[in-house]
């Protein structure tokens, strides 16, 4: 799908002497740095909101229905899902967008991290997206027996909007695919 980066050897070579004006522009990348520390902070946020979770499904486990335990695991689920794809885009965003990490050799380099380009970091956006939604709609459906009476957290028409969003974004990540995959295969014909 993408072409990997030949893996780099020995010291870097030293860096071309840039303009004021490209210096300035290419410096500019820097400014999405405080971006990737605010979603560190945001995953911070979703570790407090998984102990949380988990202290109330544990605590809570024996006057709990099969249903309601149900709901709790695909809750934890979904912010572990919701965590992984903020790590792609930090991390992935990162390497991508500002600056290389190095992590060439390093025993924890995720494996994906290797080939990761902005195409293929779009795709895995558009994947996650989809299991979180996917998430989200399984727990609509578990819940969908309760449509009609005073305990529906949603109606009908909520459910039909879920199934709808969900669908786009199916589609979506299917478009972004096939547009790669043009883009991939052109790029092969115009190396050739």
């Amino acid at each position: 799908m993408s072409v990997e980066p030949a893996p780099r050897t020995g010291p870097r070579p030293p860096s071309p002497r840039l303009g004021v004006l490209p210096m300035i522009i290419f410096g500019s990348r820097w400014l999405q740095l405080p971006l990737y520390l605010g979603l560190i902070v945001a995953q911070c946020v979703y570790i407090v909101l998984f102990l949380k979770e988990l202290w109330h499904l544990s605590w809570h486990a024996i006057d709990l229905t099969e249903q309601q335990i149900m709901m709790s695991v695909l809750a934890l689920i979904d912010v572990v899902m919701i965590s992984n794809l903020l790590v792609m885009v930090i991390v992935g965003g990162y390497e991508t967008f500002v600056s290389r990490l190095d992590l060439q050799g390093h025993p924890d380099e995720p494996e994906w991290l290797g080939h990761v380009n902005a195409s293929v970091l779009k795709i895995k956006l558009a994947m996650a997206i989809i299991g979180i939604s996917s998430i989200a709609l399984l727990r609509t459906f578990i819940e969908a027996g309760n449509l009609g009476s005073n305990r529906a957290g949603f109606t009908e028409t909520g459910v039909m909007w879920q199934v709808l969003i969900h669908l786009t974004f199916i589609v979506s990540a299917l478009g972004i695919a096939f547009v790669d995959k043009l883009s991939d295969s052109g790029m092969r014909r115009h190396a050739e």
